[in-house]
This record gives C-alpha cells, sequence and structure tokens, in this order.
C-alpha cells in the first residue's frame, strides 16, 4: 500500500531542490529524501545537501523537523563514466550536439526517478517530487513538463502502482522560485537556501555573492544571480 501522507523529494542540495523539500514538509506528513552521487564536477553540492537537512532537522524550523524522515543516496558514478558531459568532466561549458548545451547529462533525470520509484515502491511512498522546470532552464529534454507526465506513467505501469509525481517550480522561473522560498518559510529559510544551498557548475564555494556562493559566470551561477535579481526588483 503507498501512503497518501508521504512524499520522497529528489534532493540535490541546489536552490531549487532545497524549495522543493519545504514545499514537501509544508504539505505531507512523512518527507523522505534521496540524493544521486553520480560523479558530478560539482559534487560539492552533497555535502551541502547534508547541511541544510541538519539545519532543518535543528530548532529553526519547527514546523518541519518532525516530518522530516530518512535520507537515502544513491551511488550511480557509471553515469558520468557514459555521458562525457561539462556536468561530469573539467571542460569548457558551450553549445553541444542538437544544440543542447554539454552540461545535459543524457538520461539523468529519468534514472533519478526510477531510482527514487524504486526506493518509493519499497517505503511505501506514493509521492515523487523534483524541481525540474521549463521556465527558466537550459532547454534540457528531460526537465520538461510532458517527459515527466509520460515517465510517471510508464513507471506506474512497470511497477504496477499509482504513484504521483510532482514538479512545483515546472512554470516558475528562478526569481519566482525566491519568492515561493519566502513564502514557505520565511526570512530563516531563505538565508539557508542563499548560505547553504549549492548551484555552481564549477563547484566554487569560496565566492560569496548576494545570491550564496559560486564562480558567478557559469550557466547555473548565471541563471541564479539573475533570479536574485528579479526577486529583489519584485520589492520582496
Amino acid at each position: 500500500m503507498l501512503s497518501d501522507t508521504s512524499a520522497l523529494v529528489l534532493f540535490s542540495g541546489g536552490q531549487d531542490s532545497t524549495t522543493c523539500l519545504a514545499w514537501a514538509l509544508d504539505r505531507f506528513e512523512r518527507v523522505e529524501t534521496v540524493g544521486f552521487d553520480y560523479g558530478q564536477r560539482h559534487a560539492v553540492e552533497l555535502e551541502c545537501r547534508m547541511t541544510i537537512l541538519e539545519n532543518l532537522r535543528g530548532g529553526e524550523f519547527p514546523q518541519w523537523a518532525d516530518r522530516l524522515g530518512d535520507d537515502h543516496m544513491v551511488p550511480m558514478k557509471e553515469l558520468a563514466a557514459i555521458s562525457e558531459t561539462a556536468m561530469t568532466e573539467d571542460v569548457e561549458f558551450e553549445t553541444g550536439r542538437q544544440g543542447l548545451p554539454n552540461t545535459f547529462v543524457p538520461g539523468r533525470n529519468l534514472l533519478f526517478f526510477t531510482y527514487a520509484a524504486t526506493i518509493a515502491w519499497r517505503r511505501g511512498i506514493r509521492h515523487l517530487i523534483g524541481g525540474m522546470c521549463e521556465t527558466d532552464y537550459s532547454g534540457y529534454p528531460d526537465c520538461r513538463d510532458d517527459t515527466l507526465k509520460a515517465l510517471q506513467v510508464t513507471l506506474n505501469l512497470g511497477m504496477d502502482m499509482r504513484s504521483v509525481i510532482h514538479t512545483p517550480l515546472m512554470w516558475l522561473d528562478k526569481g519566482q522560485t525566491f519568492e515561493l522560498a519566502e513564502d514557505l518559510g520565511g526570512q530563516p529559510f531563505l538565508n539557508l537556501i542563499v548560505e547553504n544551498s549549492h548551484s555552481c557548475y564549477r563547484g566554487e564555494r569560496s565566492q560569496r555573492h548576494e545570491w550564496g556562493y559560486g564562480c558567478g559566470a557559469c550557466p547555473a551561477c548565471e541563471l541564479r544571480a539573475n533570479g536574485w535579481r528579479a526577486f529583489k526588483a519584485s520589492g520582496r
């Protein structure tokens, strides 16, 4: 039996997945998290995710602490060995095949949700949550709404279950994602995202900007910086 009161969040430690985690904690009685070590160039995000989880279990977020359940880590370094992308190798960021940025890791989100569904099946969890979006992204085809709706059907047929994939950020840009984070957890949660979440593809955490840590020049940093400026310009 799958529980309608529990959720499993794909949690990388980035801005988007941290916001999705708060979204889930606000709605479900029990929320578990899953991370993936796929040989990513910015593996520092795996350390950041643990810091965020520790903070959410601390005294600053009493509304969520008791709802946060187990964390799972899935080793997937074979993905780096076969993908040859700027997310898994120290190469410059550029446009690659079919006009896609070379940060696109083919099949990554499909695999993430498949592994997550396997964990959810075993744990009796119905709801799967990811931070993918179409509004403010790099054109990755596995972030599209149609892709994830089709994947939900495939997983349910293949595992004979009725899980639901949620993508709360699908139609939000980065500025609106900052707004949602503030709406969910106020200034303390917004501060947690700025200080402890990680977006930079280069894994840079020695340079502090008003929007957080990063190199300031990679595609992920540019998206986050532009989103922060839009968020502040909105008067929030």
